[in-house]
């Protein structure tokens, strides 16, 4: 039998919670996307199931009382038979985002950190594609993981009771948009105009798990005017970006 790569834990009387090595890596997120569509296609019957993946982790939730010792056997049997992630389909989105004056206040203190110029750092951030390991703290909220070495920050010490919706975020190795105004410790270095999440559209969020994200600079008037098309309902995010690499 194959020796599972997670441990799996009990998260409550009714969920149970498998953990992968504890590293941002994208082999890893991949395992788990393809082992979380295997047991919903091939194994998980008769009970209406929650599955939940970020980062190095899975968390299968039941609804119902779960009897640990045999859910954990049963778990290790379907991990021996299955057969390895599937071609999984991924998008590659971009998005625009303009650094501009108010829209980045903390992005000459990130440049100072990094030792380099504001220009420099609207640069790297725009030069790497993103890989989404998780959606989550907000609806919508994409933690972006990859961020290079030479862009790397901490968190801010006192963290900001409002950061505005839309604001992009820099913290160690993540990068996100706050989806709408909330507390946040992240460096704000941007903000993008595009609406990440509306709870009336289907699916609510349209960027997925495993999704790549790319960052467009844009000037502040591009920026105005993409704002105005997603309030009044006539931007078109498909013709615009659209599915850049999928």
């Amino acid at each position: 039998m194959k020796v599972p790569p997670f441990q799996v834990k009990a998260f409550g009387p009714e969920a149970v919670l498998l953990e992968w090595p504890a590293a941002v890596r994208e082999d890893i997120l991949t395992e788990i996307l393809g082992f979380r569509d295997y047991l919903i296609g091939d194994c998980l019957e008769g009970t209406t199931w929650e599955l939940v993946a970020i980062y190095n982790s899975l968390m299968l939730y039941k609804g119902k009382p779960i009897d640990m010792e045999p859910f954990e056997r049963q778990l290790r049997e379907w991990f021996d038979s299955y057969p390895g992630p599937a071609t999984l389909s991924f998008q590659e989105w971009e998005l625009p985002v303009c650094y501009e004056g108010e829209f980045a206040p903390d992005l000459g203190e990130v440049a100072a950190r990094l030792g380099t110029t504001a220009e420099e750092v609207v640069r790297r951030h725009c030069g790497t594609s993103y890989r989404v390991y998780g959606i989550g703290f907000l609806p919508g909220f994409l933690y972006l993981g990859g961020v290079p070495e030479n862009l790397e920050v901490p968190r801010k010490e006192t963290p900001r009771l409002k950061v505005a919706k839309g604001s992009v975020g820099l913290a160690s190795q993540q990068t996100g948009i706050y989806p709408q105004e909330s507390p946040g410790g992240w460096n704000v270095i941007g903000k993008c105009p595009i609406p990440l999440f509306d709870p009336v559209r289907k699916p609510p969020c349209f960027i997925s798990l495993g999704d790549k994200v790319r960052f467009q600079a844009v000037s502040e008037a591009e920026f105005n005017l993409h704002r105005i098309e997603a309030e009044v309902g006539v931007y078109d995010f498909k013709k615009k970006y659209g599915h850049a690499k999928g």
